[in-house]
Order: structure tokens, then C-alpha cells, then sequence
């Protein structure tokens, strides 16, 4: 087998490993560990409270965890240096401050911070927005202040772009406009995105890879698309309606209306056959039933 030569081997921009924190005496997560490769837009998926945003917090230092060892281009995220603080844009909730400033004036007062400022990036989303040079934020919608936001970003020419929850009060317009954008901008200027979001719908073809939280565990860290290829739902009717089928190594998760069940498993239809039939549970009209990544995200995590 050939060796990898340095122009094919691609590099983490992020490290994240065996990390563990807690609030007081409440365990957050523990032992999680990922890598975001180089290029590549990374998704960090999970219901409210699971530690989406405490992990962003530890990437950019703003927290020690207790445990573990966070890295951002080989620098430990607690002690970065400015020149690697510099390489990252950084998106949170509540997008723009300074809401007294027009379009112009805020791009000019970022712009004096950035030494790579790219203001072309900035001006074209604006155009995207329709909005003129001289409106004032607080004048546009949220979904519009947010775009803004992202422009500042992207004129910062980040390598990395950190997006805690970006769509935190957008419509389904303006987050598609969001989503779009920073696909064509990721894909035309290599850059490498790591997003972190509660709402799955739009990020089908957006994320490359992603993990997903749960409450103090990690469910799945896997590409996109083997998630989608190889986790499946199950649809079938039982005779007993107050039969229940608990979360085992078949079966991930399962829901009952009535006599209707549905089951999530990664395994194939001849493996849940057979699993069922060791039951000894009467079922009839088994069947496969396509899922997007918000049903797969729900079916793996579970509605409440």
C-alpha cells in the first residue's frame, strides 16, 4: 500500500479529547472526543442542555474543563495565542451589538480590528439582503441582523467559523439563505466550519460529519451520509397493543400509537425479523420507511 504524501494527508483544525465538565455537582459530558478535519463543515447535534454550547465555550477558553484536552491548530484552547485567536470567526446568539450603526459604519468599525478584512465578502451578502449602506440594525428584522453578523465573518477571512446556534430566530427563508451562502463561501474559499444546532432540517446537505449528544453521552460521532445510509426506521403492527420494545443493541429506540410501532436500528430488515421473532412478538406488515437527518436525529434521540 502506498504511503500518504504531506499534499494528501489532511490535518485536524479541531481535537477534542476524552473532554469532561461539569456545572457544581451536574455531570455535563463525560470522556467526549472528536476531531474536525481540515476543509470539512462539522455539525455538533443535540437537544437543548446537552452541552452544544459548553463545548464551544471550552474550544474558545472561555472555560476549563475539568478533564480532557482541547486543541485548536495544536494549541491548547485555554492558553491560544493571538495569532491562532485571529484565524478563528466566531458566531454566537444575539449576532450584532452596536445596533445604532448602519451597514457602512459597522463594516468600517469591524473592519479596523481584522488585518485580513475581506469587506467584498461583507457587501456582497448584504446585496443578497437588499438592504442599503445607510439602513441602521436597529431598524432590520432579526433574520437580517443575523445576516449581517455572518458578513462580518466572513470579511474577518477566518479559517475557522465557530456557529453556536445559528438559527436561533430565523425564519425557514433566512436560515436557507444562511445555509446556501456559507456552502458556496465554504466549498470557494476552503474553509473549515464547525455549527452546532438543535433544529436538523436544513443541515441535511450542509454537514460533511457530525456527532450527536445526548444528556452526559455521546449517541453517534459518523459522516452524514453513512448515518443516513445505514441508520433505519421500521414500521410494523402488532396483535398486543401494550407491547413495548426497549433500546437494546438491535434496537436503538422505538415508539407505540395503538398497535403501530415504529423501530430505529442500524441493523437490516432479516436481523430485526429475526429479532423480533426471538420474542416471540406477533407483528405483520414490516417495512422500511426513508427518514431525512431530522427523522433519523429524532428517531436516535428520542421526542422528549
Amino acid at each position: 500500500m502506498d504511503k500518504k504524501t504531506p499534499e494528501n494527508v489532511v490535518s485536524n483544525v479541531v481535537e477534542i479529547n476524552n473532554l469532561t465538565h461539569y456545572y457544581g455537582s451536574r455531570l455535563i459530558f463525560e470522556n467526549l472526543s472528536f476531531n474536525i478535519r481540515e476543509g470539512s463543515i462539522f455539525g455538533l447535534l443535540g437537544k437543548n442542555g446537552t452541552g452544544k454550547t459548553t463545548t464551544i465555550n471550552i474550544l474558545n477558553g472561555f472555560l476549563r474543563p475539568k478533564s480532557g484536552q482541547c486543541l485548536m491548530f495544536g494549541e491548547d484552547s485555554y492558553s491560544l495565542s493571538p495569532a491562532t485567536k485571529a484565524r478563528v470567526g466566531f458566531l454566537i446568539e444575539g449576532h450584532v451589538q452596536y445596533s445604532f450603526m448602519n451597514i457602512r459604519q459597522i463594516e468600517r468599525y469591524y473592519s479596523a480590528f481584522y488585518p485580513r478584512w475581506k469587506k467584498e465578502a461583507y457587501y456582497e451578502l448584504m446585496s443578497k439582503l437588499a438592504v442599503t449602506e445607510h439602513q441602521k440594525l436597529s431598524k432590520m428584522s432579526c433574520g437580517q441582523r443575523s445576516q449581517v453578523a455572518l458578513g462580518l465573518i466572513l470579511a474577518q477571512d477566518p479559517d475557522l467559523l465557530i456557529l453556536d446556534d445559528f438559527s436561533m430566530g430565523l425564519d425557514a427563508g433566512y436560515r436557507r439563505l444562511f445555509i446556501d451562502y456559507l456552502t458556496e463561501y465554504a466549498k470557494a474559499e476552503k474553509k473549515t466550519i464547525f455549527i452546532t444546532s438543535h433544529i436538523i432540517q436544513d443541515l441535511e446537505n450542509f454537514l460533511d460529519d457530525c456527532i450527536i449528544l445526548d444528556y452526559r453521552s455521546v449517541l453517534l460521532t459518523m459522516p452524514v451520509k453513512e448515518f443516513l445510509g445505514t441508520f433505519k426506521q421500521y414500521k410494523f403492527e402488532v396483535a398486543d397493543p401494550s407491547i413495548t420494545i426497549p433500546p437494546g443493541h438491535i434496537v436503538k429506540n422505538s415508539e407505540r400509537v395503538k398497535n403501530k410501532i415504529s423501530i430505529y436500528s442500524f441493523s437490516s430488515e432479516g436481523e430485526v425479523t429475526q429479532f423480533l421473532n426471538s420474542r416471540g412478538i406477533q407483528y405483520s406488515g414490516l417495512h422500511l420507511v426513508p427518514m431525512s437527518l431530522e427523522d433519523a436525529f429524532i428517531g436516535l434521540t428520542g421526542k422528549y
